[in-house]
């Protein structure tokens, strides 16, 4: 049975566990919709700075760095309406969303060097699939997920489907493996069947003027900021106390690592961001790989395993964070004092910055990717500067040039291994010799962590059953039919959360359906048999 709906909201404080999107989604709800008083609202975040996956930082000399980035697209129904109220970070008469729209207008996404083998553009008209394979993947996209349990994508596929121009599109695009969830590729295919006829060249996809920190989070927490919202920096929650009747489900305390506690009445409520991409990075440098940490040094990680030991409903996040070995990959930043990478790029792949996308090394033992975002990528970003990211999945494989595994390499030896697949070793051989160039990896343990094998249930409901004072948001909170992995996951979670704790009159925005659209369909078919 549903708990009361709060309609007293003026009485209420509220507790935001970490400050990824889906908490300052929540905030913004909370002030927007459901009357909260933002002085009322506190976000604990353990970290010095707000955005949690949503990040960018660095300046010219030091680096800059990127950990990864989300893609977007039209269709994010939830994420695009809460920003069409946020002010932009260049124009506050401009709502993040309208800035991005007009972005994408003018810089539209048409991939012409997607794929790439031995330094040369690979035909990707076609994605290769034999009659079989298109069965499948059309049998998948129709399949009952709770008869997919925890499967895993190499155990619905055959070994070529693996050697594919799609495979190949799909797991860079997305960071699918081979051992991912099969239940999730299903979701991503139903979601975004859509945009099946356009990956090829990326066609659909969304970006913002800068980096997601820059053009997301610091405008949201500027929003919040002036309507009065706490945000209590360097503060861990490591653990909540809960009163757990057989009717009802109520978080009592919150316990603080520095020693502090918070008692929690009849009118305060808490919201838990359980789990992490992000957790544990380590960023290396020019001269020094990143170390490879894990969940000695999480902490959303380690409160959700205690929190699930109280209550089955609260979820199971073993199966997302017990196999680092299968869950990290390691990205790198590249800042460069010097146009040449970027001029030789723009020659080979047709696409000027911003209009590509991922270009992916096919035969590259780390199964490297870059993209170069329209420049500049951050504000104080100057215009001899430029920047570009890139990730290989396989980190632990040794490359093709440098006789290390991606995990073991700096900077350096990343760009080293870059140049190698890309044939240009010479022409960038003056350009680091001359110190313009910084790279700076970063590993990343828990990044595919929500990809894993899992069954409904692993991830707790958003409102678990007879839960009277909160709420669990973000990546490992359960939203049917929508997709991990994307910032429309984690707002949806916050909607959820908001409207079925607080009277606000609203109803949680449906997800875009597609699926059930005959030409949408049909596209999708002639495309996968190409």
């Amino acid at each position: 049975m549903a708990a009361a709906k709060n309609s007293n909201p003026k009485d209420a404080q509220v507790y935001l566990i970490g400050s990824g999107i889906a908490s300052l989604a929540s905030a913004v709800y909370l002030t927007k919709d459901a009357g909260v008083p933002g002085e009322s609202i506190h976000i604990l975040e353990k970290d010095e700075i707000v955005g949690g996956a949503l990040d960018g930082s660095g300046d010219p000399e030091q680096g800059f760095v990127v950990r990864g980035g989300r893609m977007h697209e039209l269709h994010y129904e939830c994420y695009w309406d809460l920003l069409s109220f946020i002010p932009s970070y260049d124009d506050p008469k401009v709502s993040v969303r309208d800035e991005s729209f007009d972005f994408n207008e003018r810089f539209v996404s048409n991939a012409q060097a997607r794929l790439l083998k031995d330094g040369k553009r690979l035909d990707v008209s076609s994605y290769g699939l034999s009659k079989r394979q298109q069965v499948e993947l059309l049998r998948l996209t129709f399949a009952s997920e709770r008869s997919l349990g925890n499967k895993r994508i190499e155990d619905w596929f055959d070994r070529d489907f693996f050697t594919t121009n799609f495979w190949h599109i799909w797991t860079t695009m997305f960071a699918f493996q081979k051992w991912s969830s099969l239940a999730e590729m299903r979701r991503y295919m139903k979601r975004f069947i859509h945009l099946v006829d356009g990956l090829n060249r990326l066609g659909g996809v969304m970006r913002t003027k800068y980096n997601q920190y820059h053009s997301v989070a610091l405008p949201m927490k500027n929003y919040l900021a002036e309507r009065g919202v706490q945000f209590d920096l360097g503060k861990e929650v490591v653990d909540i106390d809960f009163d757990l009747a057989a009717d009802a489900k109520m978080a009592t305390m919150l316990h603080l690592k520095d020693g502090d506690q918070i008692a929690l009445g009849e009118s305060d409520y808490v919201f838990i961001t359980n789990g992490s991409l992000t957790e544990s990075t380590d960023n290396g440098t020019w001269d020094r790989p990143a170390v490879l940490k894990g969940l000695a040094e999480s902490g959303s990680w380690q409160l959700w395993k205690k929190l699930a030991q109280k209550d089955p409903s609260f979820g199971d996040p073993s199966p997302f964070c017990d196999h680092i070995d299968l869950q990290n990959w390691y990205s790198y930043t590249a800042t460069l004092k010097d146009t040449t990478f970027h001029d030789y790029m723009e020659n080979f792949s047709g696409n000027v910055d911003g209009t590509g996308g991922l270009v992916t090394m096919t035969d590259s033992n780390w199964l490297m990717s870059i993209v170069i975002a329209r420049q500049p990528h951050f504000p104080n970003q100057p215009d001899d500067v430029k920047t570009f990211w890139g990730y290989g999945l396989y980190p632990g494989k040794t490359g093709n040039y440098v006789q290390k595994t991606m995990a073991a390499c700096n900077g350096r030896e990343m760009l080293e291994e870059l140049w190698y697949h890309l044939k240009i070793q010479d022409l960038m051989k003056p350009v680091v010799d001359a110190g313009k160039v910084n790279c700076i990896p970063v590993a990343m343990p828990y990044v595919d962590s929500l990809f894993m094998p899992r069954t409904l249930g692993d991830r707790p409901e958003v409102l678990p059953e007879g839960a009277t004072n909160f709420a669990f948001l973000g990546q490992f909170a359960e939203a049917p039919k929508d997709c991990v992995f994307t910032v429309e996951y984690s707002v949806r979670t916050a909607q959820m959360a908001v409207y079925g704790l607080f009277e606000t009159g609203k109803e949680v925005t449906p997800v875009y359906d597609s699926i059930h659209r005959p030409e949408v369909l049909a596209r999708a078919a002639k495309a996968i048999a190409r």
